[in-house]
């Protein structure tokens, strides 16, 4: 996008379900300039693991949060009058239990605007991004810290023209008034992938940062995300393989019984985790390079496979099955669970749960675990300074 453009990743629905504070101190090595983030809880956790980049929260939290978000120097972003306004009163009102002295010692809070340009959304009204601007200015304990805004379908030239219109336009009515924006961005994935947009002072890459390229846009566009490589692979051992006997019903229903004397694999992996139940008895998981299908419906907790004709020795417990990702030549991209459960790639990704445990690989060896019991991940610090932006390369659970 340019020399001195930052980047700045979205790492909102915890890394898109690749493990918000692994992702992040990966990033944070391989020279993120920020994050983007979409509740404030999301920012407080990159704050308590200790990421010191800027964080912008997309979408604005409860207004009495603003002096909390001042003092971990949290950028707000605020799309609604009312919302602003009660932003700024909860800033007139902090500490007031303190000194003067103490409270000239406060950061004073970020605002962001964000411009309404034809998502339909959020945001200010172009024509009304002025009054907005000059509330914050107004407001000691808060700065005007920017002005952004997000495309409805990036490859949509017409209408993405129309949003930058409306964009430069709110842009100009701020410069006019004084209030000209020190930051300003629109672009994340979906600009990336059709090129040639206005980068300004930063961008958001979102899905793009975990190596997937979005779905949704026209294939003409974006040739370059072909050399993106996924991050994230799903895998899981069974905890149990048997043989059952032709006619055996399998999982709840049953919507499947076996037609012959069939080798099933129980994997404990199931919608609880994010794993969809809408593909059941029409999708693939991975052992030992070759695909083998999935029998029976998706449970909470648990799905089973067919491995009846896996080539070689019988598959046992100590075979490592692959449900997302890579085994040898084979590959089930999260694209293809999206497309068997009729929803988008962000969703299949998302639905990562935390009980998951995530487990973070890079050429130096594995350098973080995150388990639901230990939320905060153990890192190896002695590996990760090495481990740069590979550091996220493969998460397995």
């Amino acid at each position: 996008m340019g020399a001195g453009v930052r980047v700045e990743p979205v790492v909102k629905a915890d890394a898109y379900g690749h493990g918000a504070v692994g992702a992040s101190r990966a990033l944070e090595a391989a020279g993120a300039d920020g994050f983007c983030v979409a509740a404030y809880d999301e920012a407080i956790e990159l704050r308590r693991a200790g990421i010191r980049r800027p964080i912008l929260v997309l979408y604005p939290p409860d207004p009495a949060l603003a002096p909390d978000a001042a003092r971990r120097r949290i950028t707000l972003s605020v799309g609604d009058p009312e919302l602003l306004g009660r932003t700024l009163a909860a800033l007139g009102g902090r500490d007031l239990g303190a000194g003067r002295a103490a409270r000239a010692r406060l950061p004073r809070l970020a605002i962001e605007l964000e411009v309404e340009t034809g998502l339909g959304r959020g945001g200010f009204e172009p024509g009304r991004i002025v009054a907005a601007a000059r509330a914050i200015a107004a407001q000691p304990a808060a700065r005007f810290a920017g002005a952004w805004t997000h495309l409805q379908a990036a490859d949509d030239g017409p209408r993405t023209s129309a949003q930058f219109e409306r964009f430069e336009a709110a842009l100009a009515a701020l410069e006019h008034d004084g209030l000209a924006p020190r930051r300003r961005h629109v672009v994340a994935t979906g600009g990336l992938a059709v090129g040639g947009l206005a980068a300004y002072e930063a961008i958001r890459p979102g899905l793009a940062i975990y190596g997937v390229a979005p779905d949704d846009v026209d294939p003409r566009f974006g040739a370059g995300l072909a050399a993106l490589r996924p991050a994230l692979t799903l895998v899981a051992r069974p905890s149990r393989v048997a043989d059952l006997p032709a006619g055996w019903g399998v999982s709840y229903g049953p919507t499947f019984s076996t037609r012959r004397r069939s080798r099933i694999a129980t994997l404990p992996v199931g919608y609880a985790d994010g794993y969809p139940r809408h593909v059941s008895n029409h999708a693939d998981a991975l052992v030992r390079g070759v695909r083998a299908p999935l029998v029976g419906n998706v449970a909470m907790d648990a799905l089973m496979v067919d491995v009846t004709d896996v080539p070689g020795p019988p598959v046992s417990v100590d075979d490592e099955f692959v449900l997302v990702g890579r085994q040898g030549t084979a590959e089930i991209p999260a694209l293809e669970l999206a497309q068997r459960s009729a929803t988008i790639t962000w969703v299949v990704l998302a639905a990562m749960a935390r009980r998951l445990t995530r487990v973070y690989d890079a050429p130096s060896g594995v350098v973080g675990v995150r388990t639901l019991h230990s939320p905060g991940t153990t890192w190896h610090e002695s590996n990760f300074g090495t481990a740069t932006s590979a550091t996220s390369r493969s998460t397995r659970s």
